[in-house]
């Protein structure tokens, strides 16, 4: 399989920054950007000027607007928030079959609890599904400054070429052969992070902070093996790595988010159609209801909910985790 011209669908942070390291990897890029205005206005500009304004694209890069504009290619990266995969999907999935699709967004989908490759699988039923997921941030990759993911499969073999095709001087892809625990993990943190924001917004000190990592890490790992993932995934990059970046990082955009709910502010002042998109507001109520349909008791997924829908203040509900029944580490 040649995986020589290489499609990112997506022309935000992250799909620039993808665009970019697939360039350096070797590959010929066509970035699609959604908006045919933005698209000629980087294609003059030869960068990413609202995103990404500091960083020429590289040569290998060409954009293109418009999804129903998508070329011909060996190799897709659907760089889509998570609640708009589905709609992105219904236009360009007849173009997919039989081509390996890369799923980039961390979230899940809130009308129907799905996973991004599950959505794929029903949209573009011959499309070959791989998730990337891991400890990185936008600016960084699109700086080339050194960063390691994790790139799942159901394949191997196919795991093994296109993480190949995108390796590149500054992005190195592991394959996994856990799709299930690579998408579930990389969900999931977002809503770890916006507690984590929340503690240090509140001033809760960093001990604090670390013991919600930690219990966050457990309680991630419960879930994730309950819905069909593989416990050693969470030692990973997808797992450990990618919550330890996105729980102590100003630069999360779900950390951020929660260090501002920890100082007060609601949910309803903070959204905006300028805000930051923030993956984990989204993904909690689902996350929740996933727990609740495995039997898997989440009680730092319950409190983030409680944080966003305004019930309790972060102070009442620390109260609350510290007084529930104690038990061994080793518990549920």
């Amino acid at each position: 399989m040649s995986l020589s011209h290489v499609a990112v669908i997506g022309a935000g942070a992250w799909g620039t920054a993808l665009a970019q390291a697939a360039a350096l990897a070797g590959r010929r890029v066509t970035l699609v950007a959604r908006d045919p205005g933005f698209a000629a206005r980087m294609a003059a500009e030869r960068c990413n000027p609202v995103y990404l304004p500091e960083q020429a694209l590289e040569d290998r890069v060409t954009v293109a607007g418009g999804f129903d504009a998508l070329p011909d290619c060996d190799c897709a990266l659907l760089v889509t928030p998570a609640q708009v995969s589905r709609q992105t999907l219904g236009v360009i999935g007849k173009r997919l079959v039989g081509i390996p699709v890369v799923l980039c967004a961390k979230g899940l989908e809130t009308a129907t609890l799905n996973r991004q490759s599950e959505i794929l699988g029903e949209t573009a039923p011959g499309a070959l599904p791989l998730v990337l997921s891991g400890p990185s941030f936008a600016h960084d990759v699109a700086a080339g400054r050194p960063t390691a993911v994790s790139l799942a499969a159901g394949d191997a073999a196919l795991g093994d070429e296109v993480a190949r095709a995108l390796s590149g001087p500054t992005l190195r892809l592991y394959v996994s052969g856990d799709l299930v625990g690579v998408e579930l993990a990389g969900a999931l943190k977002n809503v770890y992070a916006l507690a984590s924001g929340a503690v240090e917004g509140a001033g809760l000190g960093l001990s604090a902070r670390s013991a919600l990592i930690a219990r966050a890490f457990a309680e991630l790992s419960r879930l994730v093996v309950a819905m069909g993932g593989q416990a050693t995934t969470l030692g990973g990059l997808a797992g450990l790595g990618d919550l330890t970046l996105s729980c102590t990082s100003a630069q999360s955009r779900n950390y951020a988010f929660g260090v501002a709910l920890g100082q007060g502010r609601r949910v309803g002042d903070l959204l905006g159609p300028e805000a930051p998109l923030t993956e984990g507001i989204k993904t909690a109520p689902v996350a929740a209801a996933l727990a609740h349909k495995h039997g898997v008791e989440v009680p730092l997924v319950e409190a983030v909910n409680r944080l966003i829908e305004g019930r309790l203040a972060i102070g009442e509900i620390v109260g609350q985790l510290m007084t529930r029944p104690l038990k061994r580490e080793s518990e549920d």
